[in-house]
């Protein structure tokens, strides 16, 4: 992993976007799903799970039985006819992700394989391959993968509910306010990452909607600049988090819209602790990081860990 590189993969995010959303113009990707899907099951690790499980929740909320599971788990659902297998890895190489599916190639199960590698070893005997189209990442991070993987399973949402998204114009917006975010970087990056830089690491948090923003957050803050990092669930923070506002140095990245921020806000405000709001202003935050189309969650949902992957790109730099 090289963090040069690693900064380039990030600022090359809005014209990827603008290329997945001329994509998206052109063809469904999930057009080769068959009929009397009934049941999913998404298998993946690290990133690739975590956009699974915002995905599987959207898919519950709409009806559809949906599940997230990681791929090293020793069981999971076991293959069935109208079950809709989609094992998801970026490199197409994870061995967790390979081992997991090889319960379900050639089965009642269909497969569709979701990676940014065509031909990578995850596509052998999918029934359907659905490409990223996220470009090669030099700094050897996932981050552009992180995002069109979100936005390719909203593409599937929509092709098993029928519930259009206007998916190429969302992903537009989101390239908008992913160069806004990039370009006024000077303006919000400095005093971010001062707030942020405490003795005991940073805490990421995200209502249930949204928790793979906190969760690919806290990843990239561990993954580039080797800082201590964890994500939690806002109302979750209140039976599991707010423990650690009593002893440490609390400093955390929230990113609102949960009807609970308002419960956690109170402890912070009781013991000094440290907010960085993304996308929203909460009383009592330190500062608060705005962006374009921010007021819409399916934007915010594509675009806001871009904050914690910039803090951890200059972080891990000055290393």
């Amino acid at each position: 992993m090289k963090s040069e590189l690693y900064l380039t993969d990030l600022e090359s995010k809005p014209q990827a976007l603008a290329d997945l959303a001329a994509a998206l113009r052109t063809a469904d990707p999930w057009a080769g799903l068959p009929q009397g899907v009934d049941r999913v099951l998404f298998l993946g690790m690290g990133s690739s799970r975590y956009a699974a499980g915002v995905a599987a929740r959207r898919l519950r909320a709409a009806g559809v039985s949906a599940f997230a599971e990681y791929a090293s788990a020793a069981t999971a659902l076991p293959p069935a006819k109208g079950t809709l297998v989609v094992p998801i890895s970026a490199t197409g190489g994870s061995r967790e992700t390979l081992d997991a599916i090889e319960a379900y190639a050639g089965g009642p199960s269909f497969v569709a394989a979701l990676t940014n590698q065509p031909g990578s070893p995850i596509t052998q005997g999918a029934d359907l391959v659905v490409e990223m189209r996220a470009g090669e990442e030099r700094g050897g991070v996932a981050c552009r993968t992180f995002q069109h993987t979100l936005a390719l399973l909203l593409a599937l949402e929509s092709r098993l509910t029928g519930r259009a998204h206007g998916l190429p114009a969302l992903v537009e917006r989101v390239a908008e306010a992913t160069a806004d975010l990039l370009e006024r970087r000077d303006e919000w990056l400095p005093l971010t990452m001062e707030l942020l830089d405490g003795p005991d690491g940073v805490y990421t948090i995200a209502p249930a909607e949204r928790l793979s923003s906190a969760e690919q957050s806290a990843l990239m803050l561990r993954e580039g600049p080797r800082r201590p990092a964890d994500a939690c669930e806002s109302g979750d923070w209140s039976h599991v988090d707010v423990y650690l506002t009593k002893t440490l140095d609390y400093r955390a990245l929230l990113f609102p819209g949960s009807r609970y921020d308002e419960q956690a806000m109170d402890w912070v405000r009781e013991r000094g602790s440290t907010v960085v709001t993304v996308g929203g202003e909460v009383k009592d935050a330190a500062t608060a990081i705005r962006y374009v189309h921010d007021d819409d969650p399916d934007v915010a949902l594509l675009t806001e860990t871009l904050v914690a992957e910039l803090v951890a790109a200059y972080w891990w730099s000055a290393r």
